[in-house]
């Protein structure tokens, strides 16, 4: 039995590798006009019968032509992904930023994946960069090359011009409707994928940074992990155990330890590949009387847990003010803005309007099944034909023969009895988007906060999410990815297809970045002196 049990995992393994091997070497066939032709068709026919508002941001007659003019072009065979250079572009015509072409890429077998993760950090995730007036920039350096200081700019990446570079992947990829402050962040933190994606992925890079007219050409390699650092409340720190000195735990109080360490990832939620907790809270008036909340992202864990301890926290210490940090926020779950806003509204609250759908059945089309383990998938499927029934009824044909899916959020609800009732600022910036873009609208809406920053990434008026299958191309082996709800925020503006704007309208700054100075954030600080010494001032 052992022999057999052996010799069939010997088989999925080389099945395994077998298929990888063969998925790579078919990535440089040239695929016939023919085909590709039909690809175009085949995405375009996917996306009418899906997208719940697909001509929100072009009219159909334009986005006809596109997609017909797209097959004129197509002139003789050509590779999957230069194909995927030219779909990608009419796709992101539509101004949906959660629609996405994916390019079919270098597959690797899990002992190539291990090896790699075993080699340590790749040249580009060493550096983080930002766009500044269209040209990238070094905003921090985690390589062990010091030489290369925040500020660097990156003019040339193995011989390329990083000018090229950029203007080529802008082309890939799309905010909602007509804003144009969040492709800067996207091209910023997104750049070294699309490198790859294109070039394939590499162990070291030739850099050429310009700083004060003059340029420094640099080789960076891929850097082992430094197993002596450890996070810690968001940062690395470096573990310097003292002499002779040993703390003994007793497996009760290891056990303990651990417990509270896997709580405290589950309410803060604990990101694992940025080591940096999504959701945080401190207070930083030495009378607490002004609290923080940062939200990377509405993602990971236990975020009931979270706004409810939260908000305790904020009512116990007194505070008065309240600064929410959605600056880089790319969204994430609808339940969790909604548990959010409960805890800010100063009324009965109705969160969103009913999701619009494209039929009575697209949403299950929706990716049931995706993500898991292989007992999860196992029980999803046990409980599938419950799901598909739910969906099916909830779905609704409403008067203006329209399909709608209705929520929770779409229904009035009260505030929570901890409802924070003071004043609150709200920071944004291009990268804020999707989820952090509902949020932001209904709270601006309701006039329930001041927002300092820029034009958010995402549109006031909602955006088309929720549930996004992936559509694969049957001849380019290309992916789409389709929201297939579209979500809208109860309070709306006039001003269609552009984000929340600030009240107080701050742009950082390449010397902000260097110097790490937040001119948002110093701004809100010197609002709330102004206001307690006016305060004091009325009082006397």
């Amino acid at each position: 039995m052992k022999k057999y049990f052996l010799a069939s995992c010997l088989a999925l393994f080389l099945a395994s590798c077998s298929s990888v091997e063969n998925h790579n070497r078919k990535l440089n066939e040239l695929k016939s006009e023919k085909d590709l032709k039909k690809d175009v068709d085949y995405t375009y026919k996917k996306l009418k019968r899906m997208h719940p508002n697909l001509y929100w941001y072009i009219s159909k007659e334009k986005l006809d032509f596109k997609f017909d003019s797209l097959k004129t072009t197509i002139t003789q065979p050509m590779t999957s992904f230069a194909f995927y250079k030219k779909i990608a572009p009419i796709v992101n015509e539509v101004r949906q930023g959660h629609m996405m072409v994916y390019p079919d890429t270098k597959q690797l077998t899990k002992k190539e994946t291990k090896e790699l993760i075993k080699k340590g950090t790749g040249p580009f995730s060493q550096f983080e960069f930002q766009i500044f007036n269209d040209k990238m920039y070094v905003v921090k350096n985690n390589s062990k090359d010091k030489s290369i200081k925040a500020g660097f700019e990156v003019v040339g990446i193995d011989g390329k011009n990083t000018a090229d570079l950029l203007n080529d992947y802008k082309n890939l990829f799309t905010s909602d409707g007509y804003n144009k402050t969040y492709y800067k962040y996207k091209l910023g933190k997104g750049f070294g994928g699309f490198y790859t994606n294109e070039n394939g992925i590499k162990d070291s890079l030739l850099y050429n940074f310009k700083y004060n007219d003059s340029v420094k050409t640099v080789w960076i390699k891929r850097k082992a992990n430094d197993t002596a650092k450890v996070a810690v409340n968001d940062t690395v720190k470096t573990e310097v155990p003292k002499p002779l000195e040993k703390i003994v735990l007793t497996k009760a109080e290891k056990k303990a330890k651990r417990k509270a360490e896997h709580r405290k990832k589950n309410i803060f939620g604990y990101n694992d590949e940025t080591k940096l907790y999504n959701r945080n809270l401190k207070f930083i008036e030495a009378d607490s009387s002004v609290a923080v909340m940062k939200i990377n992202a509405f993602a990971i864990g236990n975020h009931y847990a979270f706004y409810k301890e939260s908000f305790e926290k904020i009512k116990k210490n007194k505070a008065e003010t309240l600064i929410i940090d959605l600056r880089n926020n790319p969204g994430g779950r609808l339940s969790e803005i909604a548990e959010l806003y409960s805890y800010l509204t100063d009324t009965t609250m109705v969160f969103t309007d009913k999701s619009e759908v494209a039929t009575k059945t697209s949403l299950l089309k929706g990716d049931y099944f995706k993500g898991g383990s292989i007992g999860m998938k196992a029980l999803k499927g046990i409980f599938y034909p419950l799901y598909i029934g739910y969906t099916f009824f909830k779905v609704k044909k409403a008067d203006d023969g329209k399909f709608y899916y209705a929520t929770s959020d779409s229904k009035p609800q009260n505030k929570k009895a901890n409802a924070f009732e003071g004043k609150i600022y709200v920071l944004i910036n291009g990268g804020s988007f999707s989820a952090s873009c509902i949020l932001s609208s209904n709270l601006q809406g309701a006039k329930r906060a001041t927002f300092v920053g820029e034009e958010t990434g995402g549109t006031y008026n909602g955006t088309v999410a929720g549930r996004m299958p992936l559509i694969k191309l049957p001849n380019s082996k290309l992916k789409v990815r389709v929201g297939l709800m579209r979500i809208s925020p109860h309070y709306k503006t006039d001003v269609e297809g552009r984000g929340i704007f600030p009240d107080v309208a701050i742009t950082p700054t390449l010397e902000d970045r260097i110097k790490d100075i937040d001119p948002e954030m110093n701004w809100v600080m010197e609002d709330i002196k102004k206001h307690q010494n006016s305060q004091t001032a009325s009082n006397n």
